[in-house]
Protein backbone atom coordinates (compact mmCIF):
# COMPACT_ATOMS: atom_id res chain seq x y z
CA UNK A 1 0.00 0.00 0.00
CA UNK A 2 2.85 2.40 0.75
CA UNK A 3 3.99 2.29 -2.88
CA UNK A 4 0.60 3.10 -4.39
CA UNK A 5 -0.78 6.51 -5.34
CA UNK A 6 -1.77 8.66 -2.37
CA UNK A 7 -5.54 8.31 -2.83
CA UNK A 8 -5.32 4.51 -2.58
CA UNK A 9 -4.29 4.78 1.06
CA UNK A 10 -7.69 6.23 1.92
CA UNK A 11 -9.95 4.42 -0.53
CA UNK A 12 -8.60 0.96 0.34
CA UNK A 13 -8.31 1.44 4.08
CA UNK A 14 -9.73 -1.82 5.46
CA UNK A 15 -10.52 -0.18 8.81
CA UNK A 16 -13.33 1.87 7.24
CA UNK A 17 -16.58 0.77 5.63
CA UNK A 18 -17.43 1.56 2.04
CA UNK A 19 -19.98 4.08 3.23
CA UNK A 20 -17.42 5.89 5.40
CA UNK A 21 -14.92 6.11 2.55
CA UNK A 22 -17.51 7.38 0.08
CA UNK A 23 -18.83 9.96 2.55
CA UNK A 24 -15.33 11.27 3.36
CA UNK A 25 -14.48 11.43 -0.34
CA UNK A 26 -17.60 13.35 -1.39
CA UNK A 27 -18.83 15.44 1.54
CA UNK A 28 -16.20 15.19 4.27
CA UNK A 29 -16.94 15.25 7.97
CA UNK A 30 -20.55 16.33 7.66
CA UNK A 31 -23.68 15.04 9.38
CA UNK A 32 -25.88 12.30 7.96
CA UNK A 33 -28.66 14.73 6.99
CA UNK A 34 -26.26 16.83 4.92
CA UNK A 35 -24.96 13.69 3.26
CA UNK A 36 -28.49 12.60 2.32
CA UNK A 37 -29.26 16.07 0.95
CA UNK A 38 -26.08 15.95 -1.14
CA UNK A 39 -26.96 12.53 -2.51
CA UNK A 40 -30.54 13.45 -3.39
CA UNK A 41 -29.72 16.76 -5.07
CA UNK A 42 -26.69 15.61 -7.06
CA UNK A 43 -28.16 12.24 -8.07
CA UNK A 44 -31.59 13.46 -9.13
CA UNK A 45 -30.83 16.98 -10.38
CA UNK A 46 -27.23 16.67 -11.58
CA UNK A 47 -27.96 14.78 -14.83
CA UNK A 48 -31.39 16.33 -15.41
CA UNK A 49 -31.46 17.79 -18.97
CA UNK A 50 -33.09 20.86 -20.43
CA UNK A 51 -34.52 24.01 -18.92
CA UNK A 52 -36.08 22.11 -16.02
CA UNK A 53 -32.72 20.77 -14.84
CA UNK A 54 -31.11 24.19 -15.27
CA UNK A 55 -33.86 25.83 -13.20
CA UNK A 56 -33.99 23.23 -10.41
CA UNK A 57 -30.22 23.15 -9.92
CA UNK A 58 -30.19 26.94 -9.62
CA UNK A 59 -32.72 26.70 -6.79
CA UNK A 60 -31.71 23.60 -4.84
CA UNK A 61 -27.92 23.52 -5.20
CA UNK A 62 -27.80 26.66 -3.03
CA UNK A 63 -28.46 24.44 -0.03
CA UNK A 64 -25.23 22.49 -0.54
CA UNK A 65 -22.60 25.24 -0.44
CA UNK A 66 -20.94 27.22 2.33
CA UNK A 67 -22.02 30.44 0.62
CA UNK A 68 -23.63 31.17 -2.73
CA UNK A 69 -24.83 34.39 -4.35
CA UNK A 70 -27.50 35.37 -6.88
CA UNK A 71 -27.80 34.04 -10.41
CA UNK A 72 -25.49 31.02 -10.11
CA UNK A 73 -26.16 28.47 -12.84
CA UNK A 74 -24.99 24.86 -12.97
CA UNK A 75 -24.86 22.79 -16.14
CA UNK A 76 -25.43 19.05 -16.29
CA UNK A 77 -23.26 16.51 -14.49
CA UNK A 78 -21.23 18.98 -12.43
CA UNK A 79 -19.25 16.99 -9.85
CA UNK A 80 -19.15 18.66 -6.44
CA UNK A 81 -16.99 17.45 -3.56
CA UNK A 82 -16.90 18.96 -0.06
CA UNK A 83 -19.36 21.74 -1.01
CA UNK A 84 -19.31 23.08 2.56
CA UNK A 85 -15.87 24.47 1.67
CA UNK A 86 -16.99 26.25 -1.51
CA UNK A 87 -18.07 29.91 -1.75
CA UNK A 88 -19.56 31.31 -4.97
CA UNK A 89 -20.48 34.96 -5.52
CA UNK A 90 -23.01 36.46 -7.96
CA UNK A 91 -23.59 35.87 -11.68
CA UNK A 92 -21.53 32.71 -12.06
CA UNK A 93 -21.88 30.03 -14.74
CA UNK A 94 -20.49 26.54 -14.17
CA UNK A 95 -20.98 24.62 -17.40
CA UNK A 96 -21.58 20.93 -18.06
CA UNK A 97 -19.26 18.23 -16.70
CA UNK A 98 -17.12 20.48 -14.52
CA UNK A 99 -15.47 19.45 -11.24
CA UNK A 100 -15.48 21.54 -8.07
CA UNK A 101 -13.42 19.57 -5.55
CA UNK A 102 -12.59 21.39 -2.29
CA UNK A 103 -11.44 18.21 -0.56
CA UNK A 104 -8.91 18.46 2.25
CA UNK A 105 -8.39 18.05 5.97
CA UNK A 106 -6.95 21.46 6.84
CA UNK A 107 -7.72 23.70 3.87
CA UNK A 108 -10.25 26.49 3.37
CA UNK A 109 -11.36 25.27 -0.06
CA UNK A 110 -12.59 27.19 -3.12
CA UNK A 111 -13.70 30.81 -3.47
CA UNK A 112 -15.20 32.03 -6.76
CA UNK A 113 -15.87 35.75 -7.30
CA UNK A 114 -18.50 37.66 -9.30
CA UNK A 115 -19.12 37.25 -13.03
CA UNK A 116 -17.07 34.09 -13.46
CA UNK A 117 -17.55 31.48 -16.17
CA UNK A 118 -16.12 27.97 -15.83
CA UNK A 119 -16.32 26.19 -19.17
CA UNK A 120 -17.18 22.59 -19.92
CA UNK A 121 -14.94 19.82 -18.57
CA UNK A 122 -12.88 22.22 -16.46
CA UNK A 123 -11.74 21.21 -12.97
CA UNK A 124 -10.91 23.03 -9.75
CA UNK A 125 -9.13 20.37 -7.72
CA UNK A 126 -7.93 20.92 -4.14
CA UNK A 127 -5.64 18.34 -2.57
CA UNK A 128 -5.78 19.93 0.88
CA UNK A 129 -4.96 23.32 -0.69
CA UNK A 130 -6.98 26.40 -1.67
CA UNK A 131 -8.16 27.99 -4.91
CA UNK A 132 -9.23 31.65 -4.92
CA UNK A 133 -10.70 33.10 -8.12
CA UNK A 134 -11.45 36.81 -8.43
CA UNK A 135 -14.17 38.57 -10.43
CA UNK A 136 -14.72 38.84 -14.20
CA UNK A 137 -12.75 35.67 -14.91
CA UNK A 138 -13.37 33.55 -17.99
CA UNK A 139 -12.12 29.97 -17.64
CA UNK A 140 -12.78 28.19 -20.90
CA UNK A 141 -13.08 24.46 -21.64
CA UNK A 142 -10.85 21.65 -20.33
CA UNK A 143 -8.90 23.86 -17.91
CA UNK A 144 -7.35 21.94 -15.01
CA UNK A 145 -6.44 23.82 -11.81
CA UNK A 146 -4.79 21.61 -9.18
CA UNK A 147 -3.30 22.71 -5.85
CA UNK A 148 -1.47 20.50 -3.37
CA UNK A 149 -1.41 20.43 0.41
CA UNK A 150 -0.80 23.77 2.08
CA UNK A 151 -0.70 25.71 -1.20
CA UNK A 152 -2.95 28.32 -2.75
CA UNK A 153 -3.68 29.24 -6.35
CA UNK A 154 -4.80 32.86 -6.57
CA UNK A 155 -6.37 34.11 -9.79
CA UNK A 156 -7.02 37.86 -9.86
CA UNK A 157 -9.68 39.95 -11.59
CA UNK A 158 -10.44 40.46 -15.30
CA UNK A 159 -8.65 37.38 -16.57
CA UNK A 160 -9.04 35.10 -19.61
CA UNK A 161 -7.74 31.52 -19.44
CA UNK A 162 -7.63 29.53 -22.67
CA UNK A 163 -8.74 25.95 -23.23
CA UNK A 164 -6.59 23.01 -22.09
CA UNK A 165 -4.52 25.14 -19.73
CA UNK A 166 -3.07 23.35 -16.70
CA UNK A 167 -2.17 24.92 -13.34
CA UNK A 168 0.21 22.61 -11.49
CA UNK A 169 0.10 23.95 -7.93
CA UNK A 170 2.37 21.39 -6.33
CA UNK A 171 5.69 19.55 -6.65
CA UNK A 172 6.17 15.88 -5.86
CA UNK A 173 9.00 14.53 -3.73
CA UNK A 174 10.99 12.28 -6.10
CA UNK A 175 13.85 11.32 -3.78
CA UNK A 176 13.12 7.56 -3.66
CA UNK A 177 13.22 5.81 -7.02
CA UNK A 178 11.48 2.67 -5.72
CA UNK A 179 8.25 4.55 -4.91
CA UNK A 180 5.85 6.56 -7.03
CA UNK A 181 6.31 10.31 -6.51
CA UNK A 182 2.61 10.54 -5.65
CA UNK A 183 3.23 8.17 -2.72
CA UNK A 184 6.03 10.35 -1.30
CA UNK A 185 4.01 13.49 -0.66
CA UNK A 186 3.83 16.96 -2.19
CA UNK A 187 4.86 20.47 -1.35
CA UNK A 188 3.18 23.56 -2.79
CA UNK A 189 4.44 27.12 -3.13
CA UNK A 190 1.28 28.17 -4.95
CA UNK A 191 0.56 30.12 -8.13
CA UNK A 192 -0.50 33.75 -8.47
CA UNK A 193 -2.09 35.44 -11.48
CA UNK A 194 -2.43 39.16 -10.94
CA UNK A 195 -5.19 41.23 -12.59
CA UNK A 196 -5.69 41.59 -16.35
CA UNK A 197 -3.69 38.49 -17.32
CA UNK A 198 -4.46 36.67 -20.55
CA UNK A 199 -3.42 33.01 -20.73
CA UNK A 200 -3.52 31.38 -24.16
CA UNK A 201 -4.69 27.86 -24.96
CA UNK A 202 -2.67 24.86 -23.85
CA UNK A 203 -0.44 26.70 -21.37
CA UNK A 204 1.17 24.86 -18.43
CA UNK A 205 1.85 26.95 -15.33
CA UNK A 206 4.15 25.29 -12.80
CA UNK A 207 4.22 25.60 -9.03
CA UNK A 208 5.75 28.70 -7.47
CA UNK A 209 5.09 31.00 -10.45
CA UNK A 210 3.70 34.53 -10.27
CA UNK A 211 2.40 36.20 -13.44
CA UNK A 212 2.34 39.98 -13.21
CA UNK A 213 -0.54 42.34 -13.91
CA UNK A 214 -1.42 42.79 -17.58
CA UNK A 215 0.86 39.99 -18.82
CA UNK A 216 0.04 37.78 -21.82
CA UNK A 217 1.12 34.13 -22.03
CA UNK A 218 1.20 32.73 -25.56
CA UNK A 219 -0.51 29.47 -26.49
CA UNK A 220 1.35 26.29 -25.60
CA UNK A 221 3.88 27.95 -23.30
CA UNK A 222 5.33 26.28 -20.20
CA UNK A 223 5.72 28.86 -17.45
CA UNK A 224 8.36 27.80 -14.90
CA UNK A 225 9.43 31.23 -13.61
CA UNK A 226 7.85 34.57 -12.74
CA UNK A 227 6.58 36.72 -15.61
CA UNK A 228 6.85 40.52 -15.16
CA UNK A 229 3.81 42.81 -15.46
CA UNK A 230 2.73 44.02 -18.92
CA UNK A 231 4.94 41.55 -20.73
CA UNK A 232 4.33 38.98 -23.47
CA UNK A 233 5.89 35.56 -22.85
CA UNK A 234 5.96 32.56 -25.21
CA UNK A 235 7.75 29.25 -25.65
CA UNK A 236 9.02 26.26 -23.68
CA UNK A 237 10.11 27.42 -21.20
CA UNK A 238 8.23 30.72 -21.46
CA UNK A 239 10.43 33.75 -22.14
CA UNK A 240 9.51 37.42 -22.41
CA UNK A 241 9.64 38.64 -26.01
CA UNK A 242 8.28 42.15 -25.58
CA UNK A 243 6.53 44.60 -23.26
CA UNK A 244 3.02 45.91 -23.58
CA UNK A 245 2.14 49.58 -23.26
Amino acid sequence: MGKGPGLHKKMFDERKSGFQKYKEFCVGNQGFFKFVKYEVFTSLLGPLPGALGFFLRKIFYKKLFKKIGHNVYFGRNVIIRHPHKIEIADNVIIDDNCLLDAKGENNNGIIIGNNVTIGRYSALNCKDGDINIGSNVNITTHVNIVVAKGGCIRIGNNIDIGSFTHFSGGTYDMACSDRLPSAQGQISRGIILQDLVWVGAGVIILDGVQIGEGAVIGAGAVVNQDIPPKSVAVGIPAKVIRQRE
